[in-house]
This record gives C-alpha cells, sequence and structure tokens, in this order.
C-alpha cells in the first residue's frame, strides 16, 4: 500500500479559496472575540462610576474574565487535540457569546465577574485553536502572513468595540454593549458548516476518506488513490502530557516563549483595560479615550499584518525581538505631553507592537511545536502567558490607587516589553547555539564515516 505523508502537500499547496474561506471564517470568530474582550476597558469608565468601584476593585474585575482565560487555554488546548479543533472552536464560541451576553444583565460586581469568567473560559480557549488550524492549513511560503492576516480579526474586534462604545453608551448605556454579543450566535450554524477540521485530527483518528477529501480541497493539483495510506510524520496521537513540551530540546524554548507570552499579554490588557480611563484622568474626554482605544486596536490590526509580511521574509523571533523593543520606547513616551497627531502616533506604534506582537508569538509558537502537540503547546503558552494578562489590569489599578504621574504609570506599562525583548534574544541566541552543534555533530558523523570507510578499505 502507497503511504503518502500530509504535511508536504499542505506546505507547497498553492492559495486558493479554501485558504480563502479559512482565513475568513477564523477572522470572523476572533473579531467576535477581540469584541468580548476589550469591551471592559470601553464601559469601565461608566462602571466605575454607576458601581462607585475604587482603582483596585476595578481591576480585580477586569481580571476575572482574564483568570478564565487562562483556564480556558489550558482545558481547550489539549482537547481539541482529543476532540477536534472543530468541535473545540463551536464550544469556546458558543460559551464566550452566550456569557457576554448575560453580562447585560448583572446588577452587581460579583455577577458581573461570574458572567465575565465563564466568558473568558471560550475566550481563551477559542484562540489557540483558531491559530493552530490556520497554521495547519496554510501554505509554508505564506504561513506567517495568513496567521497575522486571521489574527487581525481580534484587533477589528476591539476597533468595533471601541467604535460602538463611542455611539452606544450615550445612548443606550453599558448594557447595551454586551446585549450586542448575542448577535454573532446566529452565524453559528455557517461557522459549523463552512469552517474545516483539522487534517492531521482525521488523520489520527483513521477517517482517511475524510482527510483525503480535505486534501483535494488544500491541493487541488495532487492526486490521492483512493487505497492510499495518509500519515502524518509528527503524529503522536491524541492528546500530549505538558512535559513533551520540554522534551527533545524544546526546555529553553518553551521557558521563553512563555516568558514573551505572559509580558506581552501583560502591555495587552493592561493598555485595553486602562488606557480610556487613564485619558480621561487627564483631562481627555470620554469619546476621546475610546478614540485612543480605536487607535490602539488600529495598530494592532496593521502591525500583525506588517508583522506576518516581515516574518515570512525574515526571521520571525527577530522581527518579534525588533517589535517588543520598538513598542517599550512607545509605551514609555505616552507619558509625556505630546501634540495630539505624535500622541496618536505613539499608541498606534504601541498597538502594533504589543497586540501585533502577541498575535506574532502565536505564529512562531505554531511553528516551534510539532503538528501533534501544537495545540497543547498553544494553549500552554497562552495559558502561561494569561497570568501576566491578569497581572495587567491589577497592576494598572494599584498605579492609578497609588496616584503616580501619568508618566510613571506609562513607564511600568513599558518594563515588561524590555523583559520580553531579553526573553526573545534569549530565544534566537540558543537556537542558534543549538543549530550550530546539530550541524558539527552532523559533520563528525560524516567525517567519522570516511575514516571508517578508508580504514575498510
Amino acid at each position: 500500500m502507497k503511504t503518502i505523508e500530509i504535511n508536504p502537500i499542505i506546505d507547497n499547496a498553492r492559495f486558493t479559496r479554501f485558504h480563502w474561506m479559512v482565513v475568513a471564517l477564523c477572522a470572523l470568530l476572533l473579531i467576535f472575540d477581540g469584541y468580548d474582550l476589550f469591551i471592559y476597558g470601553v464601559v469601565l469608565p461608566v462602571l466605575m462610576t454607576e458601581w462607585g468601584l475604587t482603582p483596585v476593585q476595578a481591576g480585580a474585575l477586569g481580571s476575572y474574565a482574564l483568570f478564565g482565560m487562562m483556564f480556558g487555554a489550558f482545558i481547550f488546548g489539549p482537547l481539541a487535540d482529543r476532540i477536534g479543533r472543530k468541535k473545540g472552536i463551536a464550544i469556546c464560541f458558543v460559551m464566550f457569546s452566550l456569557a457576554t451576553f448575560l453580562n447585560g444583565f448583572a446588577t452587581t460586581p460579583t455577577e458581573f465577574g461570574i458572567y465575565r469568567f465563564i466568558a473568558g473560559l471560550g475566550c481563551g480557549g477559542l484562540m489557540p485553536n483558531a491559530v493552530a488550524l490556520m497554521n495547519e492549513y496554510a501554505p509554508k511560503r505564506a504561513r506567517s502572513t495568513l496567521v497575522a492576516l486571521m489574527f487581525s480579526g481580534y484587533s477589528l474586534g476591539g476597533m468595533l468595540s471601541a467604535g460602538l462604545g463611542i455611539y452606544m453608551l450615550p445612548r443606550f448605556g453599558w448594557q447595551a454593549m454586551f446585549f450586542a454579543a448575542a448577535v454573532p450566535m446566529l452565524l453559528l450554524p455557517l461557522i459549523m458548516w463552512k469552517l474545516p477540521e483539522s487534517v492531521g485530527f482525521l488523520v489520527r483518528q483513521g477517517k482517511d476518506k475524510q482527510a483525503r477529501d480535505m486534501l483535494a480541497r488544500v491541493s487541488p493539483d495532487v492526486k490521492i488513490d483512493a487505497d492510499a495510506r495518509l500519515v502524518a510524520v509528527d503524529a503522536k496521537g491524541a492528546g500530549v502530557p505538558m512535559l513533551d513540551l520540554v522534551k527533545d530540546g524544546r526546555a529553553v524554548g518553551t521557558f521563553m516563549i512563555w516568558l514573551a507570552f505572559f509580558c506581552c499579554l501583560l502591555m495587552v490588557y493592561a493598555l485595553g483595560s486602562w488606557l480610556p480611563k487613564l485619558m480621561a484622568g487627564a483631562g481627555y474626554s470620554l469619546g476621546s479615550s475610546l478614540s485612543f482605544l480605536l487607535a490602539l486596536n488600529f495598530g494592532g490590526m496593521a502591525g500583525a499584518i506588517a508583522g506576518g509580511w516581515l516574518g515570512d521574509r525574515f526571521s520571525l523571533p527577530k522581527v518579534v525581538l525588533a517589535f517588543f523593543a520598538v513598542g517599550t520606547v512607545a509605551i514609555a513616551l505616552l507619558g509625556f505631553n505630546s501634540p495630539m497627531p505624535l500622541l496618536y502616533l505613539l499608541i498606534t506604534i504601541a498597538g502594533a507592537t504589543t497586540i501585533g506582537t502577541q498575535i506574532l508569538l502565536y505564529a512562531n509558537t505554531a511553528q516551534f511545536y510539532p503538528l501533534a502537540m501544537r495545540s497543547t503547546g498553544l494553549g500552554w503558552a497562552s495559558g502561561v502567558g494569561r497570568t501576566g494578562a491578569i497581572v495587567g489590569p491589577l497592576l494598572g489599578g494599584s498605579l492609578l490607587a497609588a496616584k503616580l504621574p501619568l508618566n510613571m504609570n506609562f513607564l511600568a506599562f513599558a518594563l515588561p516589553g524590555l523583559v520580553a525583548a531579553l526573553a526573545m534574544g534569549g530565544f534566537i541566541l540558543w537556537y542558534r547555539r543549538d543549530a550550530g552543534l546539530a550541524q558539527a555533530s552532523v559533520a563528525d558523523t560524516v567525517k567519522m564515516q570516511t575514516v571508517q570507510a578508508g580504514l575498510s578499505r
């Protein structure tokens, strides 16, 4: 029986309508995900006034969803390796949409926090699975670009949240922002119909006919015989223990990725939760403060697309390192009195190098782990990173309660960017060293074989 390995077929496929469909559907899912995540920063100034929340209480309330995201990433990443990414994504989508809708009925901070935690479970589970699915189906030559393009939906969701907030908050109140989250549920049948299942999962489940049909859509030019047996070289079976992520020389890379995720998500959610409130406290109107959040997410979308394009042409880890370095400087400068055009530019750059870099980190992580443990690797990286996301709103609340000068707040938000840049530098140096050792080992082996061949003669 002829054996065909599936990964080269996907890697070398030409770009087709099927790829556009996967990009569009995953981006659509992340638009809703981003809306649900950034909505808290939009309604926070109103909630603090209506419920009389202190900055520390508001920071803790903002962290409930992020606690949920941490557990969601840990749970739904490995679970999707067992039940399939399509089912995992659908469960997460229904969970966060329904919980966010119910948030509109909350009458106390405790009730609000419980619904936000449940929504966070779904949001945290959807993200790594959508990235893994897109990374699996994207042709190798455009993989970083397509993952970044898909993930720009996350920033579009943040822009949608801020844009609707500017219009809806003064007219309909904060509850209407959450009721709007029910609208995406109407698209669930379309998502279940069109979203493809992971071909690697189909192969592991022995569903060769379905896998062949899927490969025919991915690469119509490749003819696969009906009696051919499909295999995935790095498929180890459903479900991968967490310890496998640090085996086979992956320990340093895994640790550096986790550290970069922690710092990056701390910056993303510190800015996403507190930027409007900080700017309102600095004298800007609520509408202007929300427009800064709009600029932040526009920068995130632009940064993700530009970073993905650069990542496909240069080294993706080096692009991530450069983005972190630029982001550190841009965020630090936000606290100083700047003309309005320069302020918007700095916020856009900050969004490009935090939200955009988060997206590039997902792409880099997906490429670092083998297919069989990709969801698990992404889930754990995202889950560990969520501890940084939890710290972000808490840090912002503590800084606001301390009544520090505005520039000190932003300097504190910028410091994790420096740590993340150092982590990515360590990642690059370690794996350059490993690659050099591997090449030396191969050269030594060849030399030894040559000597042995000479002696045998």
